[in-house]
């Protein structure tokens, strides 16, 4: 080991008994440390070795102006909120992978922190996209209500579904690298198509059956497809376009909205797999 390695951190901040934001020797940069007890007793000034055995996660915020947004989030956001935010994001990082966005160091414990102001003043949360995040998100979803079950533990504040759904959006956006906002647009999007295929085809969809989820399944790696510009191929184009029009026309209908949502050109073939869902859902016998 290194003598610098051997230099200790030097505490400038305890958020909670589990997470301290510690300043580098040598570069003076400032670290988070996640470990169980690791802030307990301690106070800023005092030292930590970085090979102490409680230190399971240490985060280091590269983006200069994350590291700028984050000192500033440190100033209005309460020790405690951002404290629980770093230990769900050390849940993230354990359970889903390694390698989350940084921002969501500054994003989520925001977030959390006007949640919690809404509900402590009885102000409802209304989350309507909340069976879509579900479905399209459901590992996500698992970890946000894990999340949810520390911040009642943390802050004796009771976190309904609605807020759980969004609790989902923010951990989907660190582990993809996709803003939050981005997130809604692309869920919203799915919901919209959803309405254009019931409206042009007269049927109602129920949303807690196989064939919903597997539609707006489909739909959501077809709109991460057309924006990331991927190909692909589907060899029953032509075939699609002869014994199935009417289907094939509302994915016409469905490729111009979505063109139009995300500024970007919808390939043939994408139109022809909608055509397949649209088709198989026309096949269903009406309730």
């Amino acid at each position: 080991m290194s003598r610098e390695q051997e230099k200790p951190y030097t505490i400038t901040r305890v958020l909670n008994h589990n997470v301290v934001l510690v300043e580098e020797p040598g570069s003076g940069q400032e670290i988070v440390l996640f470990g169980k007890g690791i802030g307990f007793g301690t106070k800023p000034g005092n030292t930590i070795l970085p090979h102490d055995a409680r230190v399971e996660k240490r985060f280091r915020l590269e983006n200069e102006n994350h590291q700028q947004q984050y000192r500033t989030l440190l100033s209005q956001v309460d020790p405690a909120v951002v404290g629980i935010a770093e230990e769900i994001i050390a849940l993230i990082a354990k359970e889903i992978t390694p390698h989350v966005n940084e921002h969501v160091h500054v994003a989520l414990p925001d977030h959390i922190q006007f949640a919690m102001y809404r509900l402590r003043n009885g102000m409802e949360i209304v989350n309507p996209f909340l069976f879509e995040i579900q479905t399209l998100y459901s590992k996500e979803y698992a970890l946000a209500k894990r999340a949810a079950e520390m911040i009642k533990s943390a802050f004796s504040l009771e976190i309904p579904e609605s807020e759980i759904g969004f609790l989902a959006l923010h951990i989907h956006s660190a582990v993809s690298y996709m803003p939050v906002s981005k997130a809604v647009q692309f869920t919203n999007i799915i919901t919209e198509l959803v309405g254009i295929i019931e409206e042009r085809t007269g049927r109602s969809i129920e949303r807690n059956t196989i064939d919903y989820v597997r539609l707006i399944t489909h739909l959501r790696f077809a709109c991460e497809r057309i924006r990331q510009q991927k190909s692909i191929h589907n060899p029953l184009l032509d075939r699609l376009k002869e014994t199935a029009p009417e289907a094939y026309a509302v994915a016409e209908e469905l490729a111009r909205h979505i063109s139009k949502r995300l500024d970007m050109n919808v390939p043939e073939d994408e139109i022809g797999y909608m055509a397949m869902h649209v088709f198989r859902l026309t096949q269903q016998p009406c309730e």
